[in-house]
């Protein structure tokens, strides 16, 4: 894998190990020669991942939108920082750029994120790997909840499997890289874009 999307969140949240763990996460990436491409901010886990990266000697492209510049203090420290239009523009471009996506701890934006990417992912618009870091038991409840989506009927199994998850950031990149999206129809072959698909 080149690139890695993290989706996290524009504050540090409550608790110091999701600083620790965010700074973790953007060393591995750099160590790995793996490319961190993020939601442009430099505050908050956003920017410490970026940072952590960057200390490394990692690259890091950054997104994000040009009415949120200000508002997250685009990181203009970055490898790259891609100023784009809109929300959906920015996150079809971090599609684009990666060939893997990691959900660390993070509010709406994130789960925005994260959602629409398994979506894509099981409509096969993508076959990369979506995982969760599941730090400190943190996405937990919405592991449950997705189970019980299953057993009520809305998620089938081997779609609810496409949502990995991982305590660990050193089990984290092996778990990426050995992932196989499930069989069945559509996976075998490309799904024709439309101009609104993601790519």
């Amino acid at each position: 894998m080149k690139s890695i999307a993290i989706f996290c969140g524009s504050t540090p949240g409550a608790d110091p190990r999701f600083a620790q763990t965010a700074t973790d996460v953007g060393r591995a990436l750099a160590r790995a020669g793996i490319t961190v491409v993020y939601g442009g901010g430099r505050v908050g886990l956003m920017g410490i991942v970026a940072d952590a990266a960057l200390a490394e000697g990692g690259k890091v492209i950054g997104v994000i939108p040009r009415a949120m510049v200000e508002a997250e203090r685009g990181h203009h420290g970055v490898t790259k920082l891609h100023v784009v239009t809109t929300m959906h523009e920015r996150k079809a471009l971090m599609a684009d750029l990666s060939d893997g996506f990691v959900a660390l701890p993070g509010g709406y934006g994130t789960l925005d994120e994260l959602f629409e990417i398994i979506t894509w992912a099981q409509l096969a618009f993508h076959a990369k790997p979506v995982a969760l870091l599941n730090d400190g038991g943190f996405y937990q409840p919405l592991l449950n909840f997705l189970d019980s989506v299953v057993t009520a009927g809305f998620i089938q199994p081997r779609f609810r499997s496409m949502l990995m998850s991982s305590d660990s950031v050193d089990d984290l990149l092996p778990m990426l890289a050995a992932y196989h999206p499930p069989a069945g129809a559509g996976w075998a072959r490309p799904i024709e874009r439309t101009p609104d698909a993601p790519h």
